[in-house]
């Protein structure tokens, strides 16, 4: 992996993202003035189902003194994480599947001050999803965060969710006109990077195309998370389309 350009490859990811998420900066600036706010400037993170480490990227760059462990079983996106924080003792990265019941015995902590995701969990359907909450309940210290950015569904608004989602694709179309890389075309030059390559293809087995979770409401993953036994949760952030939802122990 000597020569590969890691950084590249992070801002890569980054715009890719961006396209589908022009906010994403701000949801992850709100989720760590949070973290912040309940649990101080040093908190011993999980960044769960970390991809390339971009929560982690940007908890050490506001927290110096951090450390976080990202957990994942992406091995391209995870191939990226390790090249990136290579040589960094504050991270650790743990590959592992989040449906199976025994992941978490591969964490190289039994507590964390903060299990941090965005743009993950709506791979999971609910009822999965649920059983996570449940494990992460145990895992979040007392006083502990946890946070989740991802997009969430109120099918109690259908006229507002169809012109959000009308406005959103047609800025997408344009920006894609324009060159903008989205998931599929980013994968396509992932597969044919002599480091890459390999794998990617490992990813494609593993998850095929794209993943058939669920996108529950934000009320629905507050409700669910304070029956897994957090004593508090709600949205902290919102846009037309996502929602950060904090729960705290």
């Amino acid at each position: 992996m000597t020569g590969t350009d890691w950084a590249a490859w992070q801002q890569s990811w980054d715009r890719q993202q961006e396209w589908y998420m022009p906010d994403r900066e701000e949801r992850f600036g709100v989720m760590l003035d949070m973290v912040e706010a309940l649990v101080g400037p040093k908190p011993r993170v999980l960044d769960l189902a970390c991809g390339t480490g971009s929560i982690t990227s940007r908890v050490l760059r506001r927290f110096p003194d951090a450390t976080s462990v990202g957990v994942d079983l992406d091995p391209a996106l995870l191939a990226i994480a390790e090249g990136s924080f290579a040589g960094d003792e504050r991270v650790t990265f743990v590959t592992a599947d989040l449906k199976d019941p025994s992941w978490a015995a591969s964490l190289p902590y039994d507590s964390y001050d903060a299990v941090l995701t965005s743009t993950a969990l709506h791979w999971l359907h609910s009822e999965p999803l649920t059983a996570l909450y449940g494990q992460l309940a145990g895992l979040v210290r007392d006083g502990g965060v946890f946070m989740n950015a991802d997009h969430m569904i109120d099918e109690a608004t259908p006229r507002i969710n169809d012109a959000e989602r009308g406005l959103r694709h047609a800025r997408m179309d344009r920006e894609k006109a324009a060159g903008v890389l989205d998931w599929a075309d980013w994968w396509a030059v992932a597969a044919k990077d002599p480091v890459l390559a390999e794998p990617t293809a490992r990813r494609f087995e593993i998850y095929g195309e794209h993943a058939d979770g669920d996108a529950p409401s934000a009320r629905w993953h507050a409700d669910t998370l304070l029956a897994a036994g957090f004593g508090e949760a709600r949205t902290v952030w919102a846009s037309p389309s996502d929602s950060l939802v904090l729960a705290v122990k």
